[in-house]
């Protein structure tokens, strides 16, 4: 790696200094496409890929289902469809290291600092599937890198570039806007106060509101879904969320990192070359403490724990990396990342660990084709007769998107969880119902009769959301589907 430093902040980048930055982007890319066919689909990916591209959802902005359906409409593998997540992670790495390059890091120190975020947990484990965290590090850091870059170097129209990223931010998620408010109070908090006032600043505001615009209209007119969900998933992960959030902030770089973006964070605040950026650091708080508050999921500030990152290593990359035990533990902490992270084990060993309990989406991704053939097998019971009558109930949209992609020759599949629910409900002839999951234990207050036929189970002992429940059919509607399906719908 290249030991030149750079002169001050925003100084000349030595010939060649790109290199290893570009080489962590390539090395994760590889790393995350040689993996991302095994063990299968996560469940919200089977979830994305089922929904129709639409404006908006219940649960979510339309960029991502919108990939997913698209891209397994062209190529029916979960590998292609996660080329996008693979892209969000090698672009986060980049992005981190211009940070700390911005931050005036020598080239050394930028070195570091991708590799270093190529071996995080965040990384890692958000590239490797389609969701909407991976889109969240590539944006969030972007916004950071370009107010970063506005302050230290006096281009401050590149405010109005931040406003740009904001406003595209939105349609993976529209998290962003607590990224947007935490800047907001960090200036209030730490200044510079006067550029609220400026052009720049107020353009890339109008900028924001402007491409979010169409986003914003279907929230408007639809009830504000994003705000329903997410008062549901407060009232169902709350209690969790909020300690198990201090955990992940701990963990989710690895615990070997904790000490840099903390010293990093406290540089940020003191460093009087950083002063006009430092309202990052109460944005961060700010992002925290609203994680707490809403109790929805508890990797949101994640984003900010990289910028952190960049500004422990711009500093201090001599003093953190001289030593060569120190090096260990940063292996040590990549090693550790990859296999908690990626589906590296055999999936026959994988429930013998405690992976699928450290990383809830290794677990998401196992079993969906033996469940399928458990369902299958039920159905295969029905008369032949009774099949035109039938429809399967799942009572999660991981369930409904594996029947609906993985099933052969099963009676439609419909589901009330989150935006299945908004579709119409099954015509009143459809009198025989194949419960599967969760709300098979409920269905006998729907339904006149109800019997357990089988239960889920992926022959590998991993201990997921579906395993051991029940699949049973009902019969006879105690009420017409449209009084009944208020009650299947739900939220979380």
């Amino acid at each position: 790696m290249a030991r030149s430093g750079r002169q001050g902040v925003g100084g000349r980048v030595r010939d060649g200094a790109n290199r290893p930055v570009v080489l962590a982007a390539l090395a994760t890319g590889l790393i995350l496409s040689l993996v991302s066919g095994r063990y299968g689909w996560e469940r919200d990916e089977l979830y994305f890929a089922m929904l129709k591209p639409a404006w908006g959802y219940v649960d979510q902005p339309p960029l991502v289902p919108l990939l997913a359906h698209g891209l397994s409409s062209v190529v029916d593998a979960v590998w292609f469809v996660r080329i996008p997540a693979t892209l969000a992670a090698m672009a986060t790495v980049v992005i981190v290291a211009l940070v700390c390059r911005e931050l005036g890091g020598s080239d050394r120190a930028t070195a570091w600092t991708a590799w270093l975020t190529a071996g995080t947990s965040a990384v890692l484990g958000f590239g490797h599937v389609l969701l909407t965290n991976v889109f969240d590090l590539a944006t969030w850091t972007l916004i950071c890198l370009l107010v970063i870059r506005a302050e230290l170097r006096s281009r401050l129209r590149l405010w109005l570039a931040a406003g740009v990223v904001a406003g595209l931010s939105t349609y993976a998620k529209w998290l962003v806007v607590w990224l947007l408010v935490g800047i907001l109070v960090g200036i209030l908090v730490a200044g510079p106060r006067e550029r609220l006032r400026s052009r720049p600043v107020l353009a890339g505001g109008l900028a924001a509101v402007a491409i979010s615009a169409p986003n914003l209209v279907y929230q408007l007119t639809h009830d504000l879904p994003q705000l329903r969900m997410g008062a549901a998933l407060s009232d169902h992960n709350a209690g969790q969320v909020r300690w198990f959030m201090w955990v992940l902030i701990l963990v989710i770089l690895g615990p070997v990192l904790v000490p840099v973006w903390a010293l990093g964070a406290r540089d940020l605040w003191r460093r009087a070359e950083w002063r006009n950026v430092r309202f990052l650091l109460p944005a961060t708080v700010f992002v925290i403490l609203a994680t707490f508050a809403a109790g929805a999921q508890p990797t949101y500030p994640t984003p900010m724990l990289l910028v952190l990152l960049a500004a422990g290593m711009a500093g201090r990359a001599d003093r953190i990396v001289g030593r060569r035990w120190v090096r260990a533990l940063l292996a040590v902490n990549a090693a550790v990342a990859l296999v908690v992270s990626l589906p590296l084990l055999p999936v026959s060993v994988v429930g013998s660990t405690p992976i699928p309990a450290m990383n809830a989406t290794v677990a998401d991704q196992i079993g969906w084709p033996a469940y399928v053939r458990d369902v299958e097998a039920v159905v295969a019971t029905l008369d032949p007769g009774e099949r035109h009558t039938t429809v399967v109930l799942a009572s999660n949209y991981g369930e409904a998107g594996a029947l609906t992609r993985l099933g052969h020759d099963l009676p439609p599949v419909v589901s009330g969880h989150n935006s299945l629910g908004e579709h119409p409900p099954p015509p009143d002839t459809a009198t025989t119902v194949v419960v599967v999951g969760g709300q098979a234990r409920m269905a006998d207050r729907w339904f006149r009769t109800c019997t357990v036929m089988g239960h889920l189970d992926n022959r590998v002992d991993v201990d997921t959301e579906e395993q051991d429940l029940p699949i049973a059919i009902c019969r006879g509607l105690t009420r017409p589907w449209r009084d009944l399906w208020p009650l299947v719908r739900h939220l979380d």
